[in-house]
């Protein structure tokens, strides 16, 4: 039967994305309304999201698991900073253990998706293997992440034609790639970077040299990859209380860093400058291949379990070039210095294409919908969009802390709604008010997507990247004046009513 002829599957709730955001806001979201029909919508064969797609060696989570993982469910691995597969094996244990694979519909891909005020829901177009299909709802939580899945960003290279090497993308790292005793150079000065140099020196089958070829430095510094304190807790107080304790002390850590390191960036900048050179070989040119040009936290800081990063330049087995690509030639690299990098891999390291949403096309009552041109509110609702929230996490902190309070927000905005007898709500910003862009970082990436995401505002439009202000602000009140609530059932009522009196 074809599929527009079918009768579309109905929902109260459909959230898009079975990774992180979205399996933690089924958990919220399925405890906050057992009755709800609520289904997870994945796109991909598997669940997992960034943990199930990325196969590069060593890829592992740049935050500790005591505040990446879910308040809900604790970590209980020695790890806090721990590698994919630790991190998709706990996702896969959240679903089982919160009932949630009957609710994950994989290879189902969310192609479009357009809200009707006249029926207080949204008709989704749904793509499968076994044929399109439609799906409604009343609402929609995207959890699809910030970036695109089908492919990474990498900057044209002018000869790479010629390189007689393999060039390959962390984000499509083929399966049992061998890059045994082979000379490779990672472009790139990022986490990723920062996780491939050491990962492939090490094993039976490591490369012979990896070089990280930078165009601009970047923080790095040493972390425990075993938070000790996180295990003394667990043996004083138990498993869950002690991630709790642990959960909390991190929280405030983690905060009063990024908060220090803004408010005193020479003595920050300082600070990770002896750091490095503590951990470097003697007289190892720090000035040139650690010192970024910006102020701590204007990028995210890398971080480097138990500085296996240092050790890798320690042992010679890595080395850094901080220069600028001429081209790619046969052999390698050639450098705007004149120089050349040998090279029989070349990793191009060098980011992520942000998109919001999921890339999903939208429209209201048949006006198509850019989100660009939105304005987020608490860090979840766009203006002029109604009935859908998205997940947009920390940046300076777990991505998960966020997506937490954003779920709680939205379990209490849809139990008011149900209170009162609203099927829609939508906010709308203040035309005047200072707006800029949502992911307000210099990073490249952020940088690339300007144009293409929502934008922030102020007071509640603004994108706070500070947990106990947004825990504060969630204990404040629910609703203000952006707030436009209303019911379908009201307006068929006077609409009847109006029919009646014209007649």
């Amino acid at each position: 039967m074809n599929a527009s002829k079918q009768r579309p599957e109905e929902f109260d709730i459909v959230i898009i994305g079975a990774g992180v955001s979205g399996i933690g806001a089924a958990r919220y979201i399925v405890e906050a309304f057992p009755g709800k029909r609520v289904v997870v919508l994945e796109g991909r064969d598997n669940i997992g999201g960034t943990w199930d797609l990325f196969k590069y060696p060593g890829i592992r989570s740049d935050s500790d698991l005591h505040t990446f993982g879910y308040e809900f469910k604790p970590w209980k691995d020695r790890a806090a900073i721990a590698e994919g597969p630790q991190i998709l094996n706990y996702l896969c244990e959240t679903v089982e253990e919160n009932n949630l694979g009957g609710r994950i519909r994989l290879g189902h891909s969310v192609q479009r998706a357009e809200w009707s005020s006249a029926d207080a829901r949204w008709t989704i177009d749904v793509h499968t293997a076994d044929g399109d299909k439609t799906i409604t709802a009343n609402w929609i939580f995207a959890g699809t992440g910030y970036y695109r899945y089908d492919e990474g960003y990498t900057p044209h290279f002018e000869g790479r034609e010629d390189f007689a090497g393999d060039i390959i993308h962390p984000q499509q790292w083929p399966e049992g790639y061998d890059y045994a005793g082979k000379k490779v150079v990672v472009i790139g000065s990022g986490a990723t970077a920062v996780t491939l140099v050491p990962s492939m020196l090490t094993g039976a089958r490591a490369a012979a040299h990896v070089t990280m070829l930078q165009r601009t430095p970047t923080y790095v510094m040493p972390w425990p990859k075993v938070d000790s304190l996180a295990l003394l807790f667990n043996r004083l107080f138990g498993e869950r209380r002690g991630y709790a304790i642990t959960r909390f002390n991190n929280i405030w850590i983690d905060r009063g860093v990024v908060k220090s390191l803004r408010t005193f960036p020479r003595l920050g900048r300082a600070l990770i400058r002896r750091i490095n050179k503590k951990l470097l070989p003697e007289g190892y040119d720090v000035d040139t291949h650690f010192n970024p040009p910006y102020d701590p936290w204007d990028q995210r800081l890398c971080l480097s379990p138990d500085g296996d990063f240092f050790a890798a330049l320690r042992d010679g087995g890595a080395s850094i070039v901080t220069d600028r690509i001429s081209r790619f030639t046969e052999s390698g690299i050639r450098l705007e210095s004149g120089d050349h990098l040998d090279a029989d891999v070349i990793i191009t390291a060098t980011g992520l294409n942000v998109r919001l949403v999921g890339g999903i096309d939208l429209a209201v009552d048949g006006v198509p919908v850019n989100v660009a041109d939105s304005v987020v509110y608490r860090g979840t609702l766009l203006s002029g969009i109604p009935n859908l929230a998205i997940a947009i996490g920390y940046t300076t902190s777990s991505w998960t802390l966020k997506v937490g309070i954003l779920c709680r927000y939205f379990c209490n905005l849809v139990k008011h709604m149900d209170a009162f007898g609203y099927d829609r709500v939508v906010v709308e910003a203040d035309p005047g008010m200072e707006t800029r862009p949502v992911m307000d970082l210099s990073a490249g990436y952020a940088q690339r997507a300007r144009e293409s995401t929502p934008k922030q505002g102020t007071g509640m439009w603004q994108m706070s990247m500070s947990y106990p202000q947004d825990a504060k602000l969630l204990r404040g009140p629910l609703l203000d004046d952006a707030l436009q609530f209303g019911s379908s059932t009201d307006d068929s009522a006077r609409s009847t009513a109006g029919e009646a009196l014209h007649a």
